[in-house]
């Protein structure tokens, strides 16, 4: 069974830093694509980065060179630092690896003065 439980959310003000987890169970970080994906109310699910299983990354172009996604494969754990959030990056962000039909329940990020 798989499990993906984020955490790490919050309120942080304009131009603040977070930084996601993932901590997953019944899949393996380091064989398959992790991925981050929000959402705001009304709003479909948007992509936000994903790392392959030989390390690429890709980004958004609404957070490239401010996200970075990671993974520590000891801790089978995957991770979003964001840096320089703005209020346009406030929803709700959630673990998926691309083309499953896993999820996890989500953590909120509110960016806010």
């Amino acid at each position: 069974q798989v499990q993906l439980v984020e955490s790490g959310g919050g309120l942080v003000q304009p131009g603040g830093s977070l930084r996601l987890s993932c901590a997953a169970s019944g899949i393996t970080v380091t064989r398959n694509a992790m991925g981050w994906y929000r959402q705001t109310p009304g709003k479909p699910r948007e992509f936000v980065a994903t790392i392959t299983s030989s390390d690429v990354t890709v980004y958004a172009d609404s957070v490239k060179d401010r996200f970075t996604i990671s993974r520590d494969n000891a801790k089978n754990t995957v991770y979003l630092q964001m840096n320089s959030l703005k209020p346009d990056d406030t929803a709700v962000y959630y673990c998926h690896p691309p083309r499953t039909d896993y999820w996890g329940q989500g953590t909120q990020v509110t960016v806010s003065s």
